[in-house]
């Protein structure tokens, strides 16, 4: 008897892989994701969208393009792929390809090794037909991005379901799960064996408590390269539940680490927003505000507190984030700003105390000289016109001073730079 993924196929096994790609233009494709089920239960965006918030729904399948079509190579059955527009302030063209692939008579894990290029694993699946170059070309360009991408490479989201054969992912006569399950979960989360990437016996121990049991016949973990689901008693083949479980697999729990992608590609790009804003002196204060105003659309657009109304799905979108660090990293964000605005702020400050400076320095010598004549009652036009170049003197000579010097810096809204030769 079988009991490891890498040695004999599961009895329902599909992949679906997440890769970046930018838009050559809006693709003459049907609206909406991929619907799985069944024409009278159709998972369709109508149906979907109900478990998520709105802001989160209209993110998820306002700009959602699918197309249906069927490519089989070797093991692999192309069902149909999906562009999610994500565009960021940037990077108007950025987008989520997604293809959805069913594996027949081949391990699972095998494939994912391939996928993932792993050492000793087979060719790449995604060549030949199934190239995304192919399957999306006049549509998207899918080379490897060089700006701020959630991705780095295809992220893989993998279903699998056992026979009874598979006794490493069963549970046993008391219900309780053996710790191979989480091993073999682990597995396929990352995409890689136990001879690809060794684990301590504590970061082993660990998966137990990052898997999110869904129910109690599958679990799932999410990895930084892959997330796995996995059954854990035999799948007795139509109509048992992992029916149902690998069509929300495929939609609304692929829809919720989705939704994680999209906000890692807008923190993404909001800190390479904020490693630009001091590049170039002049339009700081523009540029911070620019940044001030695309973190508040990214906090009321993608990042609520809770995006999703459904446990599970939550779950998982929780998990990409923990994964990823996005809650640290947008907390990094906001306190960089914050200190940008600050700095903004202070120049702002400084400017207007210089204009102050600069009106006293203008006016006190100007108001004393009009003073005087007016005190002497002397009205001749010679004598003002000497009163006011002897003010303007005064005025240039103050300017000349430490103080003055000070004044016109903060005018300018900064030191007064020195050349090569001072």
């Amino acid at each position: 008897m079988s009991d490891g993924l890498g040695e004999a196929a599961g009895a329902r096994q599909t992949v679906s892989v997440v890769l970046p790609v930018l838009l050559d233009g809006e693709p003459d494709w049907d609206e909406g994701p991929l619907p799985f089920g069944t024409e009278q239960r159709s998972w369709d965006a109508e149906r979907r969208q109900g478990y998520f918030a709105p802001a989160a729904a209209r993110a998820l399948y306002g700009r959602r393009r699918h197309r249906r079509m069927s490519v089989t190579e070797g093991p692999l059955v192309l069902e149909g792929l999906e562009l999610l527009r994500v565009a960021t302030p940037r990077q108007p063209r950025q987008a989520l390809g997604v293809l959805h692939l069913a594996v027949h008579g081949a391990p699972l894990l095998d494939v994912l090794r391939a996928i993932g290029h792993r050492t000793g694993a087979g060719p790449d699946p995604l060549t030949g037909p199934l190239d995304p170059a192919v399957l999306f070309g006049g549509v998207a360009d899918t080379a490897p991005p060089r700006a701020p991408f959630a991705l780095s490479r295809p992220y893989t989201v993998a279903f699998f379901t056992p026979d009874a054969t598979h006794t490493a992912v069963l549970r046993d006569a008391d219900g309780a799960l053996p710790a191979s399950a989480d091993h073999r979960l682990r597995e396929l989360a990352s995409r890689s064996t136990e001879a690809d990437n060794p684990s301590p016996p504590e970061r082993l121990a660990g998966v137990a408590a990052e898997a999110i049991r869904i129910s109690a016949d599958w679990s799932a973990l999410i990895g930084r390269h892959g997330a796995a689901f996995l059954g854990h008693r035999p799948d007795r083949g139509p109509g048992d539940f992992y029916e149902f479980a690998a069509v929300q697999a495929r939609a609304v729990y692929l829809d919720a680490l989705l939704l994680g992608m999209i906000q890692r590609d807008h923190l993404d790009a909001l800190t390479d927003e904020l490693s630009q804003v001091f590049d170039s002196a002049p339009g700081l204060a523009r540029r911070v505000s620019a940044l001030e105003r695309n973190i508040a659309v990214f906090r009321s657009t993608y990042w609520r507190r809770h995006q999703t109304v459904h446990g599970p799905a939550d779950g998982l979108l929780r998990a990409f984030q923990a994964r990823h660090r996005l809650p640290e990293l947008f907390t990094d964000i906001l306190a960089e700003a914050a200190d940008y605005s600050r700095i903004v702020q202070t120049r702002e400050s400084g400017q207007i105390a210089g204009a102050l400076g600069v009106l006293t320095v203008l006016g006190l010598p100007l108001g004393t000289a009009l003073s005087v004549l007016q005190v002497l009652g002397d009205e001749d036009p010679w004598h003002l016109l000497i009163a006011l170049t002897g003010a303007l003197a005064a005025t240039a000579a103050a300017l000349t001073t430490r103080y003055g010097r000070l004044v016109l810096a903060s005018l300018r809204g900064g030191p007064r730079r020195r050349g090569r030769g001072d």
